[in-house]
């Protein structure tokens, strides 16, 4: 049995021709695109190349603080997406920052623009009659001074029935907060709106809304001068 399981030698005295590679065989196969492996990287814009410096330095913080590594599950998620919730919050803090500064050239190139100074309302509350002074921007179609005089009539009245204590320093909310009659507060948040958008905004207004915007004001005057 134990020779019949032994297995027998052969060997192999085949001839092998030898193949000889030249440059002209790679030169084919260099042509062939399908044997192209080479990657093409795409160039970095500044943008990319801002974020992944943004990333590294990051990653190295991230590594720091909690030790080299892959975060995994809750840590993973807040990693990948923090960058973009501080990129958020500081494109929202210049939008801001921007929106704030136009504002506040606007309302001084308002003031700038308008024909009465802001010093000239103590004379005109106290000493002028205003409501000639309205008749008369009326008559001029000046109709953005109208209303500018309407809102230092209704200062002027709130003043005599001592619903507020005027001053050139304070400003018309500084008004809206002193006056406890509910109703008489209601009416002049209103024209305070009517007023901000006429003479601030530079609204153009024409005789026919100009009819219709001096109504909340003189209905807050003569329930003023009833009390």
């Amino acid at each position: 049995m134990a020779q019949q399981n032994q297995q027998s030698v052969k060997f192999d005295d085949t001839s092998v021709e030898k193949q000889i590679i030249t440059e002209d065989h790679l030169k084919t196969y260099k042509a062939d695109k399908e044997f192209n492996y080479t990657e093409a990287v795409a160039e970095e814009n500044f943008i990319d190349k801002a974020y992944r410096w943004f990333q590294n330095i990051l990653r190295k913080f991230w590594e720091a603080i909690f030790g080299v590594g892959t975060a995994t599950g809750f840590l993973y998620f807040v990693f990948r997406i923090l960058p973009y919730l501080l990129l958020a919050f500081l494109i929202f803090l210049l939008v801001r920052f921007f929106l704030k500064v136009n504002s506040n050239n606007l309302t001084a190139k308002a003031r700038k623009q308008g024909s009465i100074l802001f010093t000239e309302e103590e004379q005109i509350i106290k000493n002028e009659d205003i409501p000639s002074l309205i008749q008369e921007a009326v008559n001029q179609n000046n109709y953005r001074l109208a209303i500018r005089y309407y809102y230092l009539l209704s200062l002027k009245h709130l003043t005599e029935s001592d619903c507020i204590l005027w001053k050139p320093q304070k400003t018309n909310e500084d008004y809206i907060n002193e006056i406890s009659i509910d109703h008489l507060k209601t009416e002049f948040k209103n024209i305070t709106r009517i007023y901000d958008y006429v003479w601030y905004g530079e609204f153009n207004i024409d005789a026919i809304k100009f009819e219709t915007l001096r109504l909340p004001f003189e209905h807050l005057n003569n329930t003023i001068t009833k009390r």
